[in-house]
């Protein structure tokens, strides 16, 4: 049973897996797409991803602003995540990544990543950590698409 962890943004998506057991998160890829609404090469390729890695639900990071209130980039994750969920047939969830991009750039620079290259590997970090949060509080903490 491995989870996909989603990072969708307005140019690329960011991606991560759990391992067999649903315990920990690996960073895959990160799809990129050349305008926002060009989206037939995103889903194809997450189609891919879901039946090669045997995908039995997906996490859509829902980037709710500071304030806890709901704006344009998380009401289209959200759309995102539902249109993944009709196409797909699986179940999606929904997790709060507040702070996730600046957790992401703290990871690389511990890491010793240039900060030039942050942008070649921020969303798929990005995913991997969304994910990884949901594998750790997704009894306490489950938002359904």
């Amino acid at each position: 049973m491995r989870i996909l962890g989603i990072d969708f943004g307005s140019r690329t998506c960011g991606v991560a897996v759990s391992d067999p057991l649903g315990v920990t998160a690996q960073g895959l890829e990160i799809i990129r797409r050349e305008k926002e609404n060009h989206m037939r090469k995103t889903y194809r390729r997450i189609g891919e991803l879901i039946r090669d890695l045997s995908v039995s639900a997906i996490v859509v990071g829902y980037p709710l602003n500071m304030d806890d209130s709901v704006g344009d980039r998380a009401m289209k994750s959200k759309a995102f995540g539902e249109e993944l969920k009709a196409r797909f047939h699986l179940p999606v969830f929904l997790c709060d990544e507040r702070l996730t991009t600046v957790e992401a750039d703290e990871v690389m620079e511990k890491l010793g990543v240039p900060r030039e290259d942050h942008k070649k590997y921020v969303d798929k970090i990005a995913a991997t950590i969304i994910l990884q949060d949901w594998l750790n509080n997704h009894e306490t903490n489950e938002i359904h698409v």
